[in-house]
């Protein structure tokens, strides 16, 4: 039997057509691309790894602060560089939320890596690019440090400089040395990414984890963009480098009952019950300044700084996954690269979308 179609089922179908047309162009120009920048600005990411790695010399706690910056970014209404934005008179900007308030830090640094680009390929390289490049390039950085410092304290009970006509020690040397160049924890990170036009200061208070939430809002917070249970804790991994302020911890070493009473005990003098706000301990008591899986085993010990942090490891459905990355350093630091890809896909601007910023600090 013949099939007949009405005038009006051609038009819908023709209608639904190049609606889907629509969203498959939208979803391939939304696509970001590793070699993004390889014709436009060859030297761009050389460019913003030599700042870095000089930022992270100068102060290794820097490296904990451009990462944390590209988090806070990301988690408020995505990776578009909007935590970079000054106050204007058209919007109240996001370095002033509850999260970021004189904690966030590393401004400085993204301009003068900005700087530095638009002397050499003006109008091209977003501030949201720059943001997901110096994450990674400052995780490589602090490994790097740390394996400088174990290649120093090797030569110290070797001293394989002196014994290098050795040819045993010649190859530790070398196989040493390339540890240091290599740093570690690389990820490729995809790049494309535009600056949005405008900041949400209520976003950033509600999206942003806080540092007082259990385990319930934390896997509420990262499901909502996106994220398992298994990258929640991979990500928090991140603790293992930075510090915290008195402020934020003191009403767990005061108040809570699942901590070391020696490790909450030692934090009390530099933390007093009143004062001290911005007094700062280190997230990871053990190795603060290396990028390790030293942070997992904190937690095991009931040594976790932040009431967030203890909560991966309190009876509850993350602790075997602590377990997991406290036994295997490897799987932690795949995982964590794995996860910070994903994140720095979070809501890219894109094609025609917000623009390319000349000072990452306000708008064009």
């Amino acid at each position: 039997m013949a099939q007949s179609y009405s005038s009006s089922a051609i038009l819908t179908t023709i209608i639904k057509f190049c609606l889907l047309f629509s969203l498959l162009v939208g979803m391939v120009s939304a696509q970001l691309s590793s070699n993004f920048y390889a014709t436009s600005c060859p030297n761009a990411l050389s460019t913003i790894k030599s700042a870095v790695d000089s930022a992270v010399s100068s102060e290794k706690r820097m490296g904990a602060s451009l990462l944390r910056l590209h988090f806070h970014d990301c988690f408020v209404n995505g990776c578009d560089a909007s935590v970079l934005l000054d106050d204007n008179s058209t919007f109240t900007g996001e370095k002033t939320a509850g999260p970021n308030n004189n904690s966030l830090r590393g401004f400085d640094v993204v301009d003068t890596i900005k700087s530095q680009l638009e002397n050499i390929c003006p109008g091209v390289v977003s501030c949201a690019d720059i943001l997901a490049v110096v994450a990674r390039d400052s995780v490589v950085a602090v490994r790097k440090s740390h394996n400088f410092t174990l290649f120093m304290n090797f030569n110290l009970n070797h001293n394989i400089i002196g014994k290098s006509t050795s040819c045993c020690f010649a190859v530790i040397f070398i196989i040493l040395f390339v540890l240091i160049q290599l740093g570690g924890t690389k990820w490729t990170v995809q790049l494309g990414r535009r600056d949005s036009t405008t900041a949400s200061l209520s976003a950033a208070n509600s999206n942003i984890p806080a540092p007082t939430l259990n385990l319930s809002g934390l896997l509420t917070a990262f499901s909502n963009k996106g994220f398992t249970a298994k990258e929640l804790v991979a990500l928090s991994g991140s603790h293992t480098i930075g510090q915290a302020r008195c402020t934020v911890f003191r009403t767990r070493i005061y108040n809570e009952t699942n901590i070391d009473s020696s490790f909450a005990t030692s934090l009390k003098s530099n933390c007093p019950s009143t004062g001290g706000d911005n007094n700062l301990a280190p997230l990871d008591l053990t190795s603060p300044t290396s990028f390790d899986n030293a942070y997992f085993k904190n937690l095991i010990s009931n040594k976790g700084l932040l009431h967030s942090d203890q909560q991966l490891f309190n009876g509850g459905s993350t602790d075997s996954q602590v377990n997991a990355y406290n036994s295997n350093s490897a799987s932690f630091l795949t995982d964590f690269a794995n996860a910070m890809v994903k994140m720095g896909n979070l809501s890219p601007l894109t094609g025609t979308s917000g623009q390319i910023r000349k000072n990452c600090r306000k708008t064009n």
